[in-house]
């Protein structure tokens, strides 16, 4: 069986075992399978990488790599000019939007308190998701690697971080979306649109004390749930400033991601 030597840069060493991290390592493959297969063949999904050097000539997914070849393989390129070379990617999404999957629920909330247009249903499986994700134009959100080796899937991004809060950091910090924040402009149940509404229209469904004490809301216009800047605000408010200046570190404890009605 022909053998290639390969290499994986930066966070791409997240999806390999231990001993092949940050080295060079032998790889057995199959003739006629394309480099695309060599990398998935190492739980590298294709939408993390963005640059493939084989014997230091740049290539697309569909080469098909030869006995002895030398691979290199490099994740998205954010702050290094690679334009002489073959962005394996399309190009950037014009506008961020996101499609996750069943286990990123909450992350979906966070993302919707940013304002960012987020698709989220925990029935969907993964040839729905990876469909919504192309049609729409998506940005594909998962802790499933399998899914992001769908063919289908052009943009997509395996989250590290198991916790919410630290997921929502990743995520903005991976996209550089902090001059795109929109905060408490999208519900953060159903991802509908917000408006002002006058007192006087929600008047009914508001508790006695938030009556008294309340004189600004704001209505979706897909589900109907009413917002206010209730005693739930100042902590989510805390976590949309410590998104947007990218904090390392998250000490408060956001009572809710649903909001109060």
């Amino acid at each position: 069986m022909p053998r290639l030597r390969i290499r994986f840069y930066a966070e791409l060493n997240d999806f390999l075992t231990p001993k092949r991290r940050q080295a060079t390592f032998e790889l057995p493959f199959a003739a006629g399978a394309s480099i695309r297969d060599v990398i998935e063949s190492c739980n590298a999904p294709h939408t993390e990488v963005d640059l493939v050097l084989v014997n230091g000539r740049s290539v697309d997914f569909a080469y098909q790599p030869q006995d002895g070849d030398q691979v290199s393989v490099y994740p998205v390129f954010e702050s290094f000019d690679i334009t002489p070379a073959l962005h394996l990617r399309p190009a950037p999404l014009r506008e961020t939007k996101f499609a996750l999957d069943a286990h990123l629920g909450k992350l979906a909330g966070l993302l919707r308190l940013l304002g960012f247009d987020t698709l989220y249903r925990k029935d969907w499986d993964d040839a729905e998701l990876a469909r919504i994700s192309r049609e729409e134009r998506r940005i594909l959100l998962t802790r499933d690697r399998g899914i992001l080796k769908r063919s289908q899937v052009t943009h997509g991004y395996y989250v590290r971080e198991d916790q919410p809060r630290r997921q929502a950091v990743e995520i903005a910090r991976r996209f550089d979306l902090r001059r795109q924040i929109k905060p408490y402009t999208r519900c953060m149940r159903c991802n509908g649109l917000l408006r002002a509404v006058d007192k006087a229209d929600v008047f009914d469904r508001l508790e006695p004390l938030t009556k008294l004490h309340y004189n600004e809301f704001h209505q979706c216009d897909s589900c109907g749930q009413v917002y206010w800047q209730g005693s739930h605000f100042e902590p989510l408010r805390r976590f949309v400033e410590r998104i947007a200046n990218s904090a390392d570190t998250f000490t408060d404890n956001p009572q809710s991601h649903a909001p109060t009605s």
